[in-house]
């Protein structure tokens, strides 16, 4: 199996690129912004780029798109760059699908709900809050609707193993192991099933092999708030010094709207794969 990995330099791409690799299927990734190692440049908003790898002459079987602007806030006052860098980009890899007769992969959100009844199985009905969300959706709708057979995991508060530690968990702990003290101001109310990128491309790779289709939901065993995913990651640094501040999301005044109840039930999933076990945020920290 071929596979082509859009945004291989990020947290879910690059775990996807290091599974599917130790599988014995040959991976390609690509990069943007940031060259991680093993990478090739690709510009999803302009395909015909001078420096973009030759995705098609490559011929994958399958296009994996994990690239987007995840910045909720930012995508709230920047409607633009949030359609080009979310749906835009997408249209264009949808046409690079077809080109390649490649299936596509789509990673989407729990955004799509509006976290009033979470969490979530895939059937629930949709309401995005935020312009990130109703953009993550028109995304998500295009690519089924664009190319036969596409698979869509929607995924959650993701952490994990990436080169740059950018997710919420990997930040606490550099910062606990460089002996900073901590300011967190964080919302109780905000509900999610944290979910660990390497059990992400665990699963991806189960459905990919097994052909299957459609939307799955992909979550932790975990289910919890953020101030209790702190405190979850702050028990392994008993020495860690820090300050935090629950705040309801209504004080935290930010610029997008969010799910207060998301994350997901993985019940579809599990009964098709009842032997795949889930890690939770614990086995995280002590492996």
């Amino acid at each position: 199996m071929k596979v082509f990995i859009v945004g291989a330099s990020g947290l879910v791409g690059s775990n996807c690129m290091q599974h599917f690799t130790q599988q014995g299927w040959a991976v390609k990734g690509s990069y943007f912004s940031f060259a991680a190692e093993g990478t090739v440049f690709y510009n999803t908003l302009d395909p015909e780029h001078p420096e973009n790898y030759d995705i098609a002459a490559w011929q994958p079987d399958i296009i994996v798109h994990c690239g987007a602007l995840t910045h909720v806030d930012y995508c709230e006052t920047n409607v633009e760059e949030s359609y080009q860098k979310t749906v835009q980009s997408t249209i264009n890899i949808i046409a690079l699908a077809k080109r390649c007769t490649a299936r596509l992969v789509y990673l989407s959100t729990d955004y799509v709900f509006d976290g009033k009844d979470g969490p979530y199985t895939e059937e629930a009905p949709l309401n995005p809050l935020s312009v990130y969300a109703r953009h993550k959706l028109e995304a998500e709708q295009l690519c089924l609707a664009e190319v036969p057979g596409t698979l869509v995991l929607r995924v959650t508060n993701i952490y994990g193993n990436e080169e740059r530690g950018k997710n919420f968990v990997s930040r606490i702990v550099a910062q606990c192991r460089e002996g900073q003290k901590l300011t967190l101001k964080l919302p109780y109310d905000q509900f999610a099933s944290p979910t660990n990128a390497m059990d992400i491309a665990r699963a991806m790779f189960l459905l990919l092999r097994d052909g299957k289709s459609g939307i799955y939901h992909i979550g932790g065993t975990d289910y919890m708030n953020r101030v209790a995913l702190a405190l979850r990651v702050l028990q392994y640094f008993p020495h860690a010094e820090y300050d935090l501040i629950p705040l309801s999301t209504a004080e935290l005044n930010q610029p997008a709207a969010r799910p207060l109840l998301g994350g997901f039930v993985t019940a579809k999933f599990s009964k098709e794969y009842p032997d795949f076990l889930f890690s939770n945020v614990d086995d995280f920290l002590k492996g």
